[in-house]
């Protein structure tokens, strides 16, 4: 098997704010697990570090942002700027709001002195919000991945405020329900990619790329949804009462799921161009910022050698250039004998004509 690595063709379609949200949930999740379990004794607010630096990251852009809009106005007319400035502004938006549930969730766990559901109150205007934005986004083809979780999750939200303030008691597995019905239908999802994807595998009509495009889209399915469900499953168990299990190995099914999605970073196309105010695709800034990896970004490295896809070595490609300067050569040589030609029939002496004529 052949592998090549290609610096250019790795960024290119790299997706940065996917793989810093990706990488502050990992963590965070990690830390949230260790302070449940006492094997750290952080306060919550440091535990929700990763989450301040992605919101810090958010704002900084997003200043950064509007800095550039505004001081260089010209660049306001690349494109579909607009569109992206305003997706920009209402991520910000989102994100603050959610700044705000998530200190509140802090002082919450560290105090106790509110009641969930006034906690709550953000998260569920998000949700709603999230709606709107949603058909926004479909109208413009912008990418709306956190605004559709909060939009199917309004539900979900408004029955754990409820069980945390007691005021349902229902068993968490019941509470849960709602989020049955949409890992229900994610399955149904995985269910049909893998399906397609072999067919796609039987059908020789169909190209190795699109083959292999799918087969890689259902295994990031499955690698996905399948462990955000064990996840649900061993939290609800612990929830309702089942101590056996440590927080850590609860939520371990989730850090498959992130590693996923951090490596689909690295495939995931769009993104917003105004953040940071970079203007471009992140490739091309990164390799603006670093000229030296212009130079390693056109290298593609191969681990076989000259090896062709059986593994067996071959021949190395038979270099044309002496065949190709043998040609041009012959070629001048020609034009060269006819011009040297037509130069000696010039200068041949002009003979001139006589008419003898014969007598009768």
């Amino acid at each position: 098997m052949c592998m090549e690595m290609n610096l250019q063709t790795l960024f290119q379609d790299f997706n940065p704010s996917k793989f810093v949200v990706h990488t502050c949930l990992f963590v965070f999740t990690a830390l949230l697990a260790l302070k449940l379990d006492k094997t750290i004794s952080w306060s919550y607010f440091a535990v929700f570090t990763p989450i301040w630096i992605w919101k810090f990251l958010v704002v900084l852009g997003a200043t950064v942002g509007t800095y550039v809009w505004w001081k260089y106005p010209h660049f306001r007319l690349e494109g579909e700027a607009y569109i992206h400035y305003k997706a920009m502004l209402i991520s910000l938006a989102i994100h603050l709001i959610l700044l705000m549930f998530e200190l509140l969730v802090c002082d919450q766990l560290t105090t106790y002195g509110h009641v969930w559901i006034l906690i709550f109150i953000p998260l569920i205007f998000i949700s709603i919000v999230s709606i709107a934005i949603c058909i926004w986004c479909v109208k413009h083809d912008r990418s709306y991945e956190l605004e559709l979780f909060c939009a199917v999750n309004i539900l979900q939200f408004i029955f754990l405020a409820l069980k945390l303030d007691g005021i349902i008691l229902w068993s968490w597995e019941v509470v849960f329900v709602p989020l049955w019905i949409l890992m229900c239908l994610s399955l149904v999802g995985v269910l049909y990619s893998i399906i397609f994807a072999g067919i796609l595998l039987r059908t020789p009509e169909v190209n190795i790329q699109q083959r292999r495009t799918s087969l890689n889209s259902a295994l990031a399915y499955t690698f996905t949804v399948v462990p955000v469900l064990a996840f649900q499953v061993l939290i609800t168990n612990k929830l309702d009462g089942d101590k056996s299990l440590p927080y850590i190995v609860v939520v371990s099914p989730l850090f498959v799921t992130f590693a996923t999605l951090i490596i689909m970073s690295f495939s995931s196309k769009g993104g917003n161009r105004w953040w940071f105010g970079i203007r471009k695709d992140f490739c091309q800034f990164l390799l603006s910022v670093f000229p030296l990896l212009q130079e390693y970004a056109n290298i593609a490295y191969n681990n076989n050698g000259n090896r062709g896809s059986s593994g067996i070595p071959t021949e190395p490609p038979v270099n044309q250039e002496p065949y190709r300067d043998e040609a041009q050569r012959k070629v001048k040589d020609g034009k060269k004998s006819l011009k040297n030609q037509k130069k000696n029939e010039a200068m041949k002496p002009v003979m001139p004509l006589t008419c003898i004529d014969m007598p009768d």
